[in-house]
This record gives structure tokens, C-alpha cells and sequence, in this order.
């Protein structure tokens, strides 16, 4: 027990030091997370708005296998942008493998269903009065459009705040596809797994510490964004 509240307090110390590592390791985190979840939002968002908007045979079949992918594991998206980006896969001329960059494609492709769903999902709360009365007024049909994704767009902040927080706390791929390199790819999950795994708690409990920071401050922002 007192190995556990002295590897605690060393971790309070790495923080409050500033340790160049637990910095490192952070804003490394922060970098792709964030730069993965800008990506998919900006594919999601229209994506998610064409399949809301239009009306198409299957509609229905595409929308249920958009929600299949929201508990996709990571492994599993880690083995399939490993087969892409490796060597002998169609993307292996870009050397991405063991890199931010294939770290990035990984985290985009696991966030991209969650955002595109949940975008579906909040133009869907938008009433059709809106787009109807918007047509009456004289708007166009890309007008009317515009004024519900206005509507929604707490809604859609919220599905892209919840991309983000599923980016930030997933380890299969990043472990799979950056290879948790020291000062190049590794990441707070990541470097959990290891350094617990060596028996270095205190810095694993710092990180911890920063990564449930993270959560509250994502479950913050997600509830200020749901009362608007």
C-alpha cells in the first residue's frame, strides 16, 4: 500500500514539475487526436447530411451498419490500416507505418462512423416544420439545408466532441500502426501499457491523471453543448 501512495505522490511530481516527458507525451497525444478528429468530422458532417438529406433505396440498411461501426474494435481497425500502409499493401510506397501520419489515418477511420452516425442523428432532431418554413420564405433547397445544420449545430459539435474523446482514449491502433516509439509515436495510452508493464507506475499514474483531466473536461464541454 505504501509503494502505491508513493508512486501517487511521484506522479503529483512529475505534474507539477512539468516533466519534459509527461509534456512530450501529452501534446503528442493532443496533436493526433485532435488532427484525426478534424479530418473525419470534415468527411463525416457532409457525409452524415447527404445520407439525412436524401432519400435512396438502402438508406436504412447504410444508416444501421453506420451504428454496427460505432463498437468496431480497434484492433481490428489497427489490422486494417496495417495491411493498407505496410509494405506490401497498396500504401506502403508512403512509409506511413510506425509514423503520427499512419497513426492519424487510423484514428480517423475508427471516429468516422461515430461522427457520421451522430450527425444523422442530430439533423433527424431538427423538426421538418424548419426546412418547410424555410421553403415557404423563399429559400432554396441549399438554403434550407443551411438553416437546419444551424439548427443542429450544438448537436453537431456534440457528435464531434464525443469523436474526439473515442480518438483520445483508444490504444489498439495506436499501438498497432505507431509501434509506441519513444519521442516519435508514443502516446499516453500507449505509454501506460508499457511503463505499467515495467513496473514504472508513477509516471503511468501521471498520465492517468492527464488523461482522466481530458475526460472531465470533454464530459464538460459535452454537457454545455447538450443544454444549448
Amino acid at each position: 500500500m505504501n509503494e502505491i501512495i508513493n508512486a501517487f505522490f511521484e506522479a503529483i511530481h512529475l505534474l507539477v514539475t512539468l516533466d519534459p516527458e509527461v509534456i512530450e507525451i501529452t501534446l503528442r497525444t493532443l496533436y493526433i487526436s485532435i488532427t484525426s478528429t478534424v479530418i473525419a468530422a470534415v468527411i463525416a458532417v457532409p457525409v452524415g447530411g447527404y445520407i439525412h438529406f436524401r432519400k435512396f433505396r438502402g438508406k436504412r440498411t447504410i444508416i444501421n451498419i453506420i451504428q454496427t461501426l460505432y463498437s468496431m474494435p480497434t484492433v481490428l481497425v489497427g489490422l486494417l490500416v496495417f495491411l493498407l500502409i505496410s509494405s506490401q499493401g497498396p500504401l506502403g510506397s508512403l512509409e506511413l507505418l510506425f509514423t503520427p501520419g499512419g497513426m492519424i489515418i487510423g484514428q480517423t477511420i475508427l471516429v468516422l462512423p461515430i461522427i457520421t452516425g451522430f450527425t444523422i442523428l442530430a439533423l433527424s432532431g431538427v423538426k421538418d416544420e424548419i426546412r418547410d418554413l424555410s421553403l415557404s420564405l423563399g429559400a432554396s433547397e441549399f438554403q434550407a439545408i443551411q438553416t437546419i445544420m444551424s439548427e443542429a449545430k450544438y448537436a453537431l459539435l456534440g457528435a464531434i466532441i464525443l469523436g474526439f474523446g473515442r480518438a483520445i482514449s483508444e490504444v489498439g491502433v495506436a499501438m498497432m500502426i505507431g509501434g509506441n516509439i519513444r519521442g516519435y509515436t508514443r502516446v499516453i495510452t500507449t505509454t501506460m501499457s508499457l511503463e505499467t508493464s515495467k513496473g514504472n507506475v508513477e509516471l503511468s499514474i501521471a498520465l492517468g491523471i492527464i488523461l482522466l483531466m481530458i475526460a472531465l473536461i470533454i464530459n464538460l464541454v459535452l454537457n454545455y453543448v447538450q443544454e444549448k
